[in-house]
């Protein structure tokens, strides 16, 4: 039932804009995505496994975003530099308005977000073992995006230093800033 899982999945996710993730009612999401409890607690087994999925498309969601922006822009013609410029634009841009996203790149988890059980395990584990650190996130980014991964990684990076703790200059500035400083974002011993 893919479409009875996204309706699902896309009602959670407009429940918790509108108030913490405890306050969220089953009942609610099913009825808000138009289907029984019964279908709800059949996909996803409760409220944890619910959180586990929202968590985890967010995630997905950022990683197939990213490598949308970055192969847009390629094919535009822009350089290296400018691919990763417009990458930390999105990136910043996404995580103004997606607290699961700035959970998920900062590890910074609020009460009022879905905690999936497990979060805080250490080492790989099974998909309910807790949202991926900011870590693991970048390490998938990097595999996704290959050649130039590292200088993707610090466009995030800086994107993400940018929404904690704005500079007097924009991602754009920092970015061109960092990456004509570092050699092009080469990554030292790779």
């Amino acid at each position: 039932m893919p479409a009875a899982r996204e309706a699902l999945l896309d009602a959670a996710a407009a429940a918790l804009r509108a108030r913490p993730w405890s306050a969220v009612r089953m009942v609610e999401v099913a009825a808000s995505a138009g289907v029984s409890r019964q279908t709800l607690y059949n996909e996803f087994g409760g409220k944890d496994g619910l959180a586990g999925a929202l968590v985890r498309r967010e995630a997905e969601g950022f990683l197939r975003g990213a490598g949308r922006v970055v192969a847009e822009a390629g094919e535009s013609g822009a350089g290296e530099v400018e691919r990763c410029v417009r990458l930390a634009e999105w990136t910043a841009g996404r995580m103004a308005g997606r607290p699961l996203l700035r959970a998920l790149l900062t590890g910074c988890w609020s009460e009022r977000l879905p905690v999936p059980r497990g979060r805080g395990r250490s080492g790989p584990g099974p998909a309910d073992a807790g949202p991926p650190a900011p870590g693991e996130l970048l390490g998938a980014l990097r595999v996704r995006l290959g050649a130039s991964a590292c200088a993707y990684e610090l466009a995030v990076r800086l994107a993400v230093s940018q929404v904690i703790a704005p500079a007097g200059e924009g991602v754009s500035d920092l970015v061109r800033s960092a990456l004509g400083a570092a050699g092009g974002g080469r990554c030292p011993g790779r």
